[in-house]
């Protein structure tokens, strides 16, 4: 379901990010979806609510209604086919965390068409662990996207970098209190 301007109802909550809307709204609209997405910004410039209302707009029958029951187990992490993940290491993933995430992959989703693995602190992925994501980057399963959050893309392996949709998140200035 979408607005008057054809956004999906999800996107509309990326309000403070009109560019990274528009485009993830046209991606989804027409039909092409990467693979992966790389997001890159600052912390609290939306990056995470844009990773779930992409996903709800993925997973979600009526194309990111926001409120149906899978959009509403995406919002609260509980669907089956929506993965979010972070370091379990003190400074990155580790490469077991990643071989669970790859073996997932293998599996058929369990609700929708499509399984999304959000990666939070995709620029603390090193050594083994970015080999070890990167062969599946390389070679995507169809019904799977991946999207990589990171704070910026000199961090990471560059052929994963390469690999992705880059996604650039611009700050959001402080609201005034006049």
């Amino acid at each position: 379901m979408s607005d008057e301007t054809g956004i999906p109802h999800a996107l509309l909550r990326i309000a403070h990010q009109p560019r990274v809307r528009d485009f993830l709204s046209a991606a989804v609209q027409e039909g092409r979806l990467s693979h992966a997405y790389l997001f890159i910004g600052v912390p609290g410039a939306g990056m995470h609510e844009a990773a779930e209302a992409l996903a709800q707009c993925v997973i979600c029958d009526n194309g990111g209604d926001g409120s149906c029951g899978e959009c509403i187990r995406v919002a609260h992490h509980t669907h089956p086919d929506v993965k979010y993940y972070a370091p379990e290491g003190v400074s990155s993933y580790l490469v077991d965390q990643i071989r669970s995430i790859l073996e997932d992959v293998q599996l058929t989703p369990v609700r929708a068409k499509t399984k999304v693995y959000i990666l939070d602190g995709a620029d603390r992925l090193r050594g083994a662990a970015a080999n070890a994501l990167l062969k599946t980057i390389e070679e995507p399963r169809s019904g799977v996207i991946f999207i990589l959050i990171a704070r910026s893309a000199d961090a990471m392996l560059p052929t994963i970098v390469s690999r992705c949709q880059q996604v650039p998140f611009r700050v959001i200035p402080p609201a005034s209190d006049s």
